[in-house]
Parts: structure tokens; C-alpha cells; sequence
């Protein structure tokens, strides 16, 4: 295990791997207000790599939908290759697929949303100092829908079927996610989900579908 020393760590690089000009400021001043002064730039994986080559164990924060990695196989290898470096990959979409494979490959990546709250990034800056890696909120909860959506793939989950009884009653996403204890993006992944397994478009249909199939009493609905 790598362990880092005081002077390890004030020797230690940022690497702001990100091409939007407004998102490297924001991400810079972050970095700085926690007394890091070592920020480093790179717009292109070539680039990156140069990097990592002089600083090994260097943080990379990088924007993976903006950058030229072909793929994750790439991203996974560069980071095999610098197994000391940390990584914080900070996108506006992820794919649930991309999210599983990296999360369960690597134990070097942290992984937040740009739409999140900035209290995610702070927290993931202060894990990746302590050696550790932060899933955001958002993160799990994809990765969890994607994992219930293989396990069920033709029929509705028993929380779709009840998203599905609170839409019929005519209930906002934000209600239900209310209810549910839930954010809103979670309710919001469930009703595609269910849009795509019904073959559906609007939550009229949906309400119609479960109708026509049995899987709600249509007492207690108004279409």
C-alpha cells in the first residue's frame, strides 16, 4: 500500500484535465481555498499521460465526456499504468454501464456530477487526500437502479409498480420523491425505465398500460 508522507503530500500535483475554460477556473479556486498551490493543466490525453510520467501520484481531475479517451478500457489503462495517481472524474453524464465498470475496476476513481451540489466535490477532494475514493449520492443510485434493471429486465420491480400507482394519481416526481424518500433523478431513472420496458412515451400510457394488464385496481385512479 502507498503510503504518503508530509512531505509526499505537499509535493503532490493537481491535474485539471478538463477543456471547458469556466469549469478548470471553478475547479482551480476549489483546490486553492484548501491550501493547494500545485495545480497543474492539460487539455488532451497525450498531454495527461506527459504528466502523470513526472508526477505519479498526482490528482486527476478529469471531465471523461470532454476528454479524447476513446473509451473506458483507455481511461482504466492509464490509470493501471500511474497506480499511485487518484482520480476524480467529474462529468455532466455518465452512462450506468461506464459508472459499474470503472467503480468496480478501480479503487482510484471518486466520481461526482457537475449538476451536483458543491459540497460533492469538496467532499471528494477531502477523500482523495485521505487515500480514499467518494461515490456521490447520484453515483450509487445509478449503479443500484442498473443493477435492479439486468436482475428484472422484462417486468416491473415492485418500486416501479408503486411509482407507476402514484403517477396515476396524478403525483409531480418531486412528490414522489418525496415520499420516497428519494431524489428526485432516482424517480426520475425509474419512470425511463419504465417508459422503455412498456414500450411508453407519457405517463398516460403508462397509467393505461397498468390498467389493461392487471397490476393496479382502476378504483382508485382517474384517467
Amino acid at each position: 500500500m502507498y503510503l504518503c508522507t508530509q512531505k509526499d503530500k505537499s509535493m503532490r500535483k493537481y491535474i485539471l484535465a478538463d477543456n471547458q475554460e469556466l469549469t478548470r477556473f471553478a475547479l482551480e479556486n476549489l483546490i486553492r481555498q484548501k491550501g493547494e498551490n500545485d495545480i497543474l493543466r492539460t487539455t488532451d490525453k497525450a498531454g495527461l499521460v506527459q504528466l502523470l510520467k513526472e508526477h505519479e501520484n498526482a490528482v486527476v481531475l478529469l471531465d471523461y465526456t470532454l476528454f479524447d479517451f476513446a473509451d473506458e478500457d483507455q481511461l482504466l489503462i492509464v490509470a493501471e499504468r500511474f497506480s499511485l495517481s487518484e482520480w476524480i472524474l467529474i462529468s455532466d453524464e455518465l452512462t450506468p454501464q461506464f459508472l459499474r465498470r470503472v467503480v468496480y475496476s478501480s479503487h482510484q476513481f471518486s466520481i461526482v456530477f457537475k449538476d451536483g451540489p458543491l459540497s460533492e466535490i469538496h467532499e471528494a477532494l477531502n477523500a482523495v487526500n485521505r487515500h480514499t475514493r467518494y461515490l456521490s449520492q447520484r453515483v450509487l443510485e445509478t449503479i443500484i437502479i442498473q443493477q435492479q434493471e439486468e436482475e428484472t429486465p422484462s417486468i416491473l420491480t415492485t418500486t416501479e409498480m408503486e411509482i407507476v400507482k402514484a403517477i396515476a394519481q396524478g403525483k409531480t416526481t418531486k412528490e414522489i420523491a418525496a415520499e420516497r424518500f428519494s431524489s428526485i433523478h432516482t424517480v426520475t431513472t425509474h419512470r425511463k425505465n419504465i417508459f422503455r420496458k412498456l414500450g411508453i412515451n407519457t405517463a398516460h400510457e403508462a397509467v393505461k398500460y397498468a390498467l389493461r394488464a392487471g397490476l393496479i385496481d382502476p378504483s382508485e385512479f382517474y384517467i
